[in-house]
């Protein structure tokens, strides 16, 4: 492996470059991105109160998915705080890292809803791509900087046939201008370790479900139409297989990686839970009528195949034995547990999904930013 770290580069201010196991010093002042949304909200949550001496910064931007009410329990951690900014802004953002001493970034931030992406496809190479640039750059500055941990999807690798499961060494390719943007990204993390010896780990996570997922994605949008009796949407034949991942799992995949891994090391996140699409749907009526005392089958009867959507990938699966091997991770929900939490959580909280659904939520963000 060529020693790119005696090289110099205008870009680091004639530092030097850091070699490429540079071993990871205990971080300080972490960075994670996109900490209002589903599962950055959930990653702030566990590091501020499993690590009270890291000094956690929340960078958001509080776009649409963005939610600061459920992320309102955080404001009272003395090791936490949240920064309202946009990751294309790089003038910003080598403020902040030299403001906030960064000397570590969990980068989650990003546009990830396929169906827009289709619609709006420069929104996502902006800030996807041009946005993680960027965060690179300003890490690169940065004096003693420890890891760049960026969060990506096992959507990059394209599509599966009807047998077998990605692994790290899967061939990217995307199908979709998100998963393109995502996989640009994951080109970009290597090229900045390749070229500028920056200490980085990547992951690629299957389909994350759980409490507080905004109301675009399939379960929390077929549990938001059944409670409220409306249409249940579902593409095509209903019978695309996904890879469910409950979010607790996932964050706590997440502590390992960003704890425990090799620089330059890429592993992947599954659940074991392949779903086809009209299956889940399906248990989640199930479960909402028992729950809801509502007679046997009449949630399912909302249940409405609707026209399917360009580019959209048959199957999605995980081989996470890499991860399971090496640093000794298993998800500890199976399917209907977590999908259970799921469900009870959004009952609970319907006050939550009225407020997204009437966009009141949206005034209380500009509120606090």
């Amino acid at each position: 492996m060529i020693a790119v770290w005696q090289m110099n580069s205008s870009i680091i201010s004639n530092k030097g470059l850091k070699p490429y196991f540079y071993p990871m010093k205990e971080p300080k002042n972490i960075l994670i991105t996109g900490g209002a949304g589903f599962i950055g909200s959930h990653l702030c949550r566990h590091m501020v109160s499993s690590y009270p001496n890291y000094r956690v910064i929340n960078l958001d931007l509080l776009t649409y998915a963005g939610n600061k009410d459920t992320i309102e329990d955080l404001e009272s951690y003395s090791n936490y705080q949240f920064v309202c900014g946009d990751i294309t802004d790089k003038d910003f953002l080598e403020q902040l890292f030299k403001e906030k001493e960064i000397d570590s970034v969990i980068h989650l931030a990003a546009e990830s809803h396929v169906d827009r992406s289709i619609t709006d496809p420069l929104a996502f190479v902006k800030t996807n791509v041009e946005g993680t640039a960027n965060l690179l750059n300003a890490a690169l500055k940065q004096q003693n900087f420890q890891r760049f941990y960026h969060i990506s999807t096992d959507e990059v690798f394209g599509s599966l046939g009807a047998e077998g499961f990605f692994t790290e060494d899967s061939p990217y390719a995307p199908n979709s201008p998100y998963s393109a943007s995502k996989a640009s990204s994951d080109m970009l993390v290597r090229a900045y370790g390749e070229t500028y010896g920056l200490p980085y780990v990547i992951s690629n996570c299957s389909n994350n479900y759980g409490p507080n997922q905004f109301p675009e994605k399939l379960i929390p949008v077929c549990i938001e139409k059944a409670l409220n009796n409306e249409a249940i949407p579902v593409y095509g034949d209903g019978k695309y297989t996904r890879d469910w991942l409950y979010v607790q799992d996932h964050i706590e995949a997440m502590d390992l990686i960003f704890h425990k891994a090799e620089n330059t090391k890429t592993y992947l996140i599954g659940g074991h839970n392949e779903v086809q699409n009209i299956d889940l749907v399906n248990l989640i009526c199930e479960r909402l009528e028992e729950k809801l005392q509502k007679e046997s089958g009449s949630l399912k009867k909302l249940i409405s195949f609707v026209k399917d959507r360009p580019g959209h990938d048959k199957r999605y699966a995980i081989d996470a034995s890499k991860l399971e091997t090496e640093l000794g991770w298993k998800p500890k929900y199976d399917f209907k547990q977590g999908l259970d939490c799921t469900i009870d959580w959004y009952l609970d909280n319907k006050k939550w999904l009225e407020r997204i659904h009437s966009g009141a939520y949206q005034i209380t963000n500009s509120k606090k930013q």
